[in-house]
């Protein structure tokens, strides 16, 4: 690890931790912790325990996937490679695939003006507006429709198959959207036009100063207009002026890094997303 970004380090370690504590309880297995989500709602990941520098082991991840199996969870983990190197070759030992995907941090002097990326409008949503559970079904649809065609490549799926994506969040889902947005743990943002509606949709995760943007997606359809760096540069935006000190994110490829290089974001390492080999 680079000496000088120890501490940056250190810093997503607590933020990595910290997120899912308030929606899911933790279970410790050996130097993993797994995160079980209570009730309803997205699945956490299992990941190296904050309270220990000692590498998990093959055992160790043998343990979390039998315990995942057994709740019906996903067998996801994911670490920061640069924190926890060892890590790589157990999980693959463990018949893991593993995602090295571009750690990036924003430097706030070469953030853009959203408005000089696309000419299509972004808002950030309200959660006391009257159409915020349409925005919200509207977000998670235009994000299920472009993470189904991974890349930054023009498609034919457009606004039709978002809307037949489209789900009624139940009161309870809609509740802690609502309540996220409000105390400023979450940002919720799509791009679109009247006549379109919703074109890429992206969300922030924040932990009293550091917040993690993560979501970002564009219909393959209305790829290449700046939909994704308008949308990352105002979730960016938003979350410096809430007065966050450190923004990061995860980029699913080279490809798409380079998206987010455009907007002021800079490699400084590694996140590695591991899933059984069949899963990716």
């Amino acid at each position: 690890m680079d000496p000088a970004h120890r501490d940056l380090f250190d810093r997503l370690e607590r933020f990595y931790d910290a997120v899912p504590r308030d929606a899911a309880h933790p279970e410790e297995h050996g130097a993993l912790v797994l995160f079980v989500r209570d009730g309803e709602g997205w699945p956490f990941y299992a990941r190296p325990r904050l309270d220990t520098t000692t590498a998990p082991s093959l055992a160790d991840v043998h343990a979390v996937r039998e315990r995942q199996r057994e709740l019906g969870l996903p067998e996801a983990f994911e670490w920061v490679h640069d924190t926890t190197p060892d890590l790589l070759a157990t999980a693959r030992a463990a018949g893991l695939s593993v995602l090295e995907a571009p750690l990036m941090v924003l430097d706030p002097a070469a953030l853009p003006d959203p408005a000089t990326l696309t000419d299509v409008p972004v808002r950030v949503l309200d959660p006391d507006a009257p159409g915020f559970a349409l925005d919200v079904a509207a977000r998670r649809a235009v994000a299920a429709v472009g993470f189904s065609a991974a890349g930054t490549a023009r498609g034919d799926a457009g606004p039709e198959q978002r809307d037949a994506a489209m789900t009624e969040l139940d009161v309870a889902a809609l509740d802690e959207e609502r309540l996220r947005i409000a105390d400023g743990r979450r940002l919720s943002v799509v791009a679109g036009t009247p006549a379109d509606g919703a074109l890429a949709s992206g969300m922030a995760m924040r932990v009293d100063d550091v917040a993690e943007i993560a979501g970002v997606a564009t219909l393959p359809a209305a790829r290449r207009r700046g939909l994704a760096s308008a949308v990352t540069a105002t979730l960016a935006h938003a979350l410096r002026d809430a007065g966050t000190d450190l923004v990061f994110l995860s980029a699913g490829s080279e490809e798409i890094a380079r998206v987010y290089l455009r907007v002021g974001f800079r490699r400084i390492g590694t996140a590695c997303i591991a899933e059984p080999t069949a899963l990716l």
